[in-house]
């Protein structure tokens, strides 16, 4: 009888701990370029921007921490290459992905990789 008192308080430890320190991650693609409508980093010159919207397949029970990377970046070498990318609006549902740019740079396309993280 103390065996399996034994057996049933580790396993309740163990599977208590395991969903203690679990950590929800989701990843995926982004990808702006001048096909997109109303694009407008690759016209002009000044401070443009564009923001697209990334939602979760399957909602976190926490806001997660978004890291981002950028993968591909299609741009004019005839003027210097200005960009900032940025998550905003982060939400266990989803986020928002900004590409700014600025001054005379022309950004044809730039694309990357997401990575959303729940803390334990």
């Amino acid at each position: 009888m103390k065996i399996i008192k034994l057996a049933v308080v580790i396993f309740v430890l163990l599977v208590g701990s395991t969903a203690l320190f679990a950590q929800q991650i989701v990843s995926g693609k982004y990808s702006f370029n001048n096909s997109m409508q109303n694009y407008t980093l690759d016209k002009n010159s000044g401070d443009r921007s564009m923001t697209i919207y990334i939602n979760f397949d399957k909602g976190f029970d926490k806001k997660p921490k978004i890291i981002l990377s950028v993968t591909n970046l299609d741009a004019n070498t005839q003027t210097n290459i200005r960009y900032n990318v940025e998550a905003l609006s982060v939400s266990r549902d989803g986020f928002s992905v900004k590409v700014s740019t600025w001054s005379d740079t022309k950004i044809m396309g730039l694309s990357g990789d997401w990575l959303a993280i729940s803390e334990p």
